[in-house]
């Protein structure tokens, strides 16, 4: 998602750079420029900076968090070298608690968050692809309109990404974790592409029934979602991006930890506090952390 939302600001000539961990892809972009397809079969070589060091980057005025959760803390502890008096950090990360772990570190008066529903595959070193387009949505913590959060709306917004600026940043993060919770496990144990699950009886019943959970969960919580919305919304964009892999189904893959301590997790973990049956997100939670524990070097869930 770094190589996505950088690629474009980069090809709108934004002075922008792609820190990564991993030297074979930062040495790839560096070599022959970032490679970024589109499920149309456009293939184009962004030349964007990238480095391991994000000293080589500092100080900058908007920091862009798509790391992993887990990874959160030391992303933002190893990154603090970016971070000057009016730099900015957003998080668009997947799951629920990113915003106040980047906080902790930076400050939150530094800290804005949001959501994306692009999606993206990283094919190979130096090489993504763009595989499902959508909306940005992102704000302030406390839902003020400020300055700094039109100029980073016309910064998205001048890169061709279509982009909203919102008052209810909280209530945006809970759609969006309505989708992950009912999609992301769902297609990493069935191993099934994001189309394929609007094409079964049975993985239908099941997403409609985690969803009806975190509905539930996030109204007794003050967050109003409307179930209807959201099915519709999820139907939809499973529907248009029929050949793309989930973020978590990439990690089984690849038999890294995933996200679900953050996604369904975040649901039982509510739901036990609150005192509302979760089973459909117990048990999606309980399986993939069971299958994580196949993964070499795991320890049993």
């Amino acid at each position: 998602m770094g190589s996505v939302i950088g690629g474009h600001m980069a090809l709108a000539g934004l002075d922008v750079t792609l820190l990564d961990v991993s030297r074979e892809h930062v040495e790839a972009i560096r070599k022959d420029g970032l490679r970024l397809d589109d499920k149309s079969g456009e293939s184009r070589r962004i030349p964007v900076k990238a480095s391991w060091d994000p000293a080589e980057a500092a100080p900058v005025d908007l920091v862009l968090v798509f790391v992993k959760c887990y990874h959160t803390e030391a992303a933002v502890q190893g990154a603090r070298s970016l971070v000057g008096p009016g730099t900015s950090i957003l998080s668009l990360q997947n799951g629920w608690g990113n915003a106040p772990r980047i906080a902790s570190i930076a400050g939150e008066e530094r800290v804005l968050a949001g959501v994306t529903y692009h999606s993206a595959t990283v094919l190979g070193p130096g090489h993504v692809l763009h595989s499902n387009k959508g909306k940005t949505v992102f704000g302030e913590l406390d839902g003020r309109m400020t300055d700094r959060v039109a100029r980073i709306e016309e910064a998205f917004r001048s890169s061709g990404l279509e982009v909203e600026s919102s008052g209810q940043v909280l209530t945006e993060i809970w759609k969006k974790l309505a989708l992950n919770c009912a999609t992301l496990p769902t297609t990493s144990l069935l191993r099934f592409y994001a189309g394929q699950l609007v094409e079964h009886e049975g993985t239908l019943k099941l997403m409609r029934a985690i969803l009806a959970e975190v509905v539930q969960v996030a109204a007794a919580q003050r967050i109003a979602i409307s179930e209807e919305e959201r099915w519709e919304t999820i139907t939809s964009l499973l529907a248009r991006a029929a050949g793309a892999k989930s973020s978590m189904l990439q990690d089984v893959e690849n038999s890294r930890r995933t996200e679900i301590d953050v996604i369904n997790g975040a649901i039982v973990e509510a739901g036990r506090r609150l005192g509302i049956p979760t089973p459909s997100n117990d048990a999606m939670y309980w399986l993939v952390r069971s299958l994580e524990s196949t993964f070499p070097g795991a320890s049993p869930p």
